[in-house]
């Protein structure tokens, strides 16, 4: 039986609960060590998980005790914490955005192209079943030649406006995953188009950031791709897809708890409300990112968005945000 991946986990905030909980669950790592500059995250995940825990960074990195590790820190160590991780031969599986300025990002560049070990950026949404099968079977031709592509992404709620402030605004923390789900379907994008309002939430309008979103990018073969988002939804955690052909049509719907409906004289196919978080509604996407990881590092073969995915995303973010202040399109 091959051994556990021996991973260190950076961060353990909301999602860098996430993926303790997925590393737990997987068959392929081991939680060896937990870092957070708050010791009381790190104590959590230890009661929960076990392993050795610290609140220094280096202590995690230098340990010899782990073979990867899952950057789930906040944004601005990114990148000093992947490149520790190229000087010291560790995988490293990192949360987006690699950073919010593109200048830092591409410091890193050519390091990163010639790192012998595996950087792996987490746009998980690529590891949704349904998501990851309708790009299958579009790149495998079921429906021809790929026309055009609907993402529209809804969260619940707004965040806090504490993480407004820090977030880097709408387009390089939420519409960043759909910019990345774009380039999955038409890698090469040349043209963005993007409008930002602020429909309903005053404290993030207060931040200079919009609360509604929709984007149009152009391919290189004249793909449409439309982005809507919104910060919230009053139904729940909207997250569909349509892929349009020229010959037929391929589409993600929300998902529910379970598929059961009610029909009665007043209404038909009533069914249970959306999955009201991320959390629930890519619950499965965490774990078969995880297990890519652990296939990439076993083989040697790069499975996951790499280093130059996300950085084509942050600059598909600020081409966005670009265009939504001036109000013209950004060529690429």
């Amino acid at each position: 039986m091959t051994s556990p991946i021996r991973i260190g986990l950076i961060g353990t905030g909301r999602i860098g609960q996430v993926h303790a909980a997925t590393i737990d669950r997987s068959n392929d790592f081991e939680l060896t060590y937990t870092c957070d500059t708050f010791i009381a995250g790190a104590e959590n995940i230890q009661s929960l998980y076990g392993g050795k825990i610290t609140d220094d960074p280096e202590v995690l990195l230098n340990s010899g005790e782990v073979d990867a590790i899952l950057v789930a820190a906040p944004t601005p160590t990114h990148v000093g914490l992947i490149e520790r991780a190229i000087d010291l031969g560790l995988h490293v599986l990192c949360e987006k955005p690699i950073d919010l300025d593109i200048e830092r990002v591409d410091a890193l560049r050519e390091k990163a192209s010639k790192a012998k070990t595996l950087i792996a950026i987490g746009f998980n949404r690529r590891f949704d079943p349904g998501f990851n099968q309708i790009q299958a079977r579009v790149a495998a031709g079921e429906i021809g030649t790929l026309e055009q592509l609907i993402i529209i992404s809804r969260d619940p709620a707004p965040a806090p406006q504490e993480y407004i402030h820090v977030s880097g605004g709408i387009f390089r923390d939420m519409t960043i995953h759909d910019f990345d789900m774009a380039r999955f379907f038409v890698p090469n994008i040349v043209e963005v188009s993007a409008t930002g309002t602020n429909a309903f939430c005053d404290y993030i309008a207060e931040e200079g950031d919009y609360d509604s979103v929709a984007v149009t990018l152009r391919g290189a073969n004249n793909e449409l791709v439309t982005i809507v988002n919104s910060r919230h939804a009053s139904f729940g955690y909207d997250q569909r897809l349509e892929a349009f052909g020229s010959l037929g049509m391929l589409t993600a719907s929300n998902l529910t708890p379970t598929s059961v409906q009610l029909h009665t004289a007043e209404a038909v196919e009533v069914r249970e409300p959306y999955f009201n978080f991320f959390l629930e509604r890519y619950a499965l996407s965490y774990q078969n990112e995880l297990a890519d990881f652990a296939t990439s590092i076993r083989s040697g073969k790069a499975i996951n968005p790499n280093y130059e995915d996300g950085r084509a995303a942050l600059v598909l973010a600020n081409a966005a945000l670009e265009s939504a202040q001036t109000g013209k399109a950004v060529k690429l």
